[in-house]
């Protein structure tokens, strides 16, 4: 389980400016639980951020978290629950909470988990953007290119989400470490296809979506087959991109399906 970069955002403003906090976190989680181990809550005097899975598991872990902040109680407090028996809950599993005040220390441990992948994403029109505000809360890394600066949003994206303004587009592709997810959605088909052609040419890729038709894709594989790209390699090509079964062409509702499939590529 990985911490979303707007947690950590807040974690990081909180002990900058001395707010006091409390951190509780899933230590260990056992059959049908809310959230998964490794997530995690703050809480502080008079809010919370983040959440545990909601319902009466988190309100109690507020609120011991408040009664231990209160009382200047920095120590760790384990705590093992069974939902069932112990609140009721109609969920079987069972899971560990962790208490402890939020720190330096603590804030290290979370900068230590990795991001689910790592994201070129060519063109900042419509879908683009949307998709971007869909991983402007997840615990990613993205590479954001055009080469047109003025297709940017004004306002400024989250810190995970770095944007590349560059002539050759294409050439970006080089720069991606091995394993990385390619999403080629730019204004011209002729600059998918470069862009397309030389992440297959790489080979190592951990997805490459291609927004398009299934003609598009077809006409793509057409001409990459052509110019020497092997068969095994051109079935990797997603095209169209999305999970299956979400019907709608708005910008917002083919994000949602695109962000979807690359959360299942990157194993949830």
């Amino acid at each position: 389980m990985t911490v979303s970069p707007d947690l950590l955002l807040t974690a990081q403003h909180w002990l900058a400016t001395g707010r006091p906090a409390m951190e509780v976190w899933v230590l260990d989680a056992r059959g049908s639980v809310p959230r998964e181990a490794g997530t995690r809550m703050l809480v502080a005097a008079d809010a919370v951020a983040g959440t545990i899975g909601g319902g009466h598991l988190e309100l109690k872990a507020i609120a011991r978290a408040r009664e231990w902040l209160a009382a200047g109680d920095a120590a760790p407090h384990d705590e093992a629950i069974a939902l069932g028996p112990t609140l009721g809950q109609c969920c079987g599993g069972a899971l560990t909470l962790r208490t402890q005040a939020l720190s330096e220390h603590s804030l290290a441990a979370w900068a230590a988990e990795p991001p689910r992948f790592m994201l070129q994403l060519y063109g900042a029109g419509h879908v683009g953007r949307a998709i971007v505000r869909l991983l402007d809360g997840l615990n990613c890394r993205v590479q954001w290119i055009d080469e047109r600066d003025s297709e940017f949003p004004a306002e400024a994206s989250a810190p995970h989400i770095e944007r590349v303004c560059v002539e050759p587009v294409e050439a970006e592709v080089a720069v991606a470490p091995p394993g990385a997810f390619y999403l080629v959605l730019t204004h011209s088909h002729d600059l998918d296809l470069r862009i397309t052609e030389a992440v297959l040419a790489r080979g190592d890729f951990g997805y490459l979506g291609l927004i398009g038709s299934a003609t598009k894709r077809a006409r793509f594989l057409h001409r990459l087959e052509h110019r020497g790209v092997d068969a095994a390699t051109l079935a990797r090509l997603t095209c169209p991109i999305g999970v299956p079964g979400i019907a709608g062409k708005e910008p917002e509702v083919i994000a949602v399906a695109v962000v979807a499939q690359l959360l299942q590529q990157a194993g949830g």
